[in-house]
């Protein structure tokens, strides 16, 4: 009795942990926040071959803290190669999630607010807005890499989990600070564990131990052309594997839904949790 009553407590936590895990998405973002003085270190990279131009590599690493159990902050670096052009550190972001809601609704809103310092040749992609097109690829690295921007960027998050899914929509508004006008996207996506009952041994390949999703994203255009004319519009698989000692690794195929997107885009990370910093920096 002793045994199966250790074995239902044990599969109660492993089941709760997977239903408030992290969703697998690269692009839209989800409820979850970091843990307070826990810290995700994640190298995400993005391969990308645009028509008419050379094929590129995009390396970005982030570093999420959170600092309470409403508010994460992230800092992005960010660099890219291209073939036959050469490589390039183009810029950083400084992200801040928060959430009014602290207790589970059955729709969950998360307000973002990031700026973002770059250079033209960034090619990270991390929103699709406006009337962003695979033509922004193409320019040679020698003329991007010497165009520096600042931006402001928000994103109203609504999530909500239920029977295992998780199920997100953001609404992005960017601004250019050099009296640009204001320019919008979209991200939706959906997800949900291979299984929600986890295994009594420990393995890596447990089925509980995969998250599959699938995201849509685009652009909405500008403040003078809303819609969808000219815009370009992504589908997205996606695949997360959780592994027992913090590792978590992903991968997204990518593809264009319209002439101005690029055809395909391939996204693969691999990340790892430190838990328990707040301790020593005198946090409790």
């Amino acid at each position: 009795m002793q045994v199966i009553c250790k074995y239902i407590w044990l599969s109660a936590i492993l089941v709760a942990s997977l239903q408030a895990a992290e969703p697998p998405y690269f692009v839209t973002y989800g409820q979850e926040m970091e843990e307070p003085g826990s810290l995700e270190v994640v190298s995400q990279q993005l391969l990308g071959d645009p028509k008419g131009g050379n094929g590129f590599l995009n390396h970005l690493i982030e570093f999420e803290y959170g600092l309470r159990g409403w508010w994460t902050t992230e800092l992005y670096l960010s660099g890219q190669q291209t073939w036959n052009e050469g490589g390039s550190f183009t810029g950083y972001r400084w992200e801040n999630r928060f959430r009014p809601l602290v207790r589970e609704h059955w729709i969950n809103p998360v307000i973002y607010v990031e700026f973002v310092h770059k250079n033209e040749a960034d090619k990270s992609l991390r929103e699709i807005v406006g009337h962003d097109s695979f033509e922004d690829q193409l320019e040679p690295l020698s003329i991007t890499r010497h165009e520096y921007e600042n931006e402001i960027e928000t994103k109203l998050i609504l999530s909500s989990n239920f029977k295992g899914w998780n199920v997100s929509e953001n609404l992005i508004a960017e601004k250019n600070l050099s009296n640009k006008p204001w320019e919008f996207g979209y991200a939706v996506a959906a997800s949900r564990p291979l299984a929600l009952e986890a295994s009594p041994d420990p393995c890596r390949f447990c089925r509980e131990n995969f998250i599959a999703g699938l995201e849509l994203y685009g652009g909405l255009g500008n403040r003078y052309r809303f819609g969808l004319q000219d815009t370009s519009h992504y589908i997205a698989p996606t695949l997360a594997w959780m592994l027992p000692n913090g590792v978590r690794a992903q991968v997204s195929p990518t593809f264009g839904l319209t002439d101005v997107s690029n055809g395909f885009l391939l996204r693969f990370a691999i990340g790892y949790e430190f838990t328990g910093l707040g301790r020593l920096f005198g946090g409790r």
